[in-house]
């Protein structure tokens, strides 16, 4: 039986958490470069980014964003087209790691991407040297792109088309 995992909206009632989860080692070695400045921005909600928080059961597990790459203000990806969609994904705590928690995570974010018509793939950044995470999303189906620098990281770029997700079986 699948866990009951469902994503809500990210709020500041959530900071304490994120702050919390941004000092475990395994959400820093997944990006340790980044200041999501939690204070600010789960107090804002632009329309290009959806901030959520995934709940096992009630409890929170996770964390997922998702922007529009074209439209989002900091333009990280630079001259991007239209119809995308980037994804940042971690679990909180490192007992909850290895469950099977992320890919239903990743499911639930995906879906929520092509829900969507005018979405035709979703692209993700994963470090170079994190194997983990590129596995997991060649697991789920994402295809290597290019290798680039983002922000001050070294990334493997990866996306997943529409067509590819709805015909890959996990």
């Amino acid at each position: 039986m699948q866990p009951d995992i469902t994503l809500r909206q990210a709020s500041i009632d959530d900071l304490s958490l994120l702050e919390r989860w941004d000092t475990h080692q395994h959400v820093i070695d997944s990006d340790p470069d980044d200041d999501w400045d939690w204070s600010n921005e789960l107090k804002r909600f632009p329309e290009w980014r959806e901030q959520l928080i995934a709940e096992l059961n009630g409890r929170p597990i996770g964390f997922i964003q998702i922007i529009d790459p074209a439209k989002e203000e900091s333009h990280y990806w630079g001259d991007i087209e239209d119809h995308l969609r980037a994804i940042d994904i971690w679990i909180g705590e490192a007992r909850d790691l290895g469950k099977g928690y992320g890919t239903i995570m990743m499911q639930l974010a995906i879906d929520r991407c092509f829900e969507d018509a005018s979405v035709t793939a979703i692209i993700i950044d994963p470090l170079e040297s994190n194997s983990k995470a590129i596995r997991f999303y060649e697991r789920i189906g994402f295809q290597f792109v290019e290798r680039r620098v983002l922000g001050s990281s070294n990334c493997s770029v990866y996306l997943l088309s529409r067509n590819q997700w709805q015909t890959k079986e996990l």
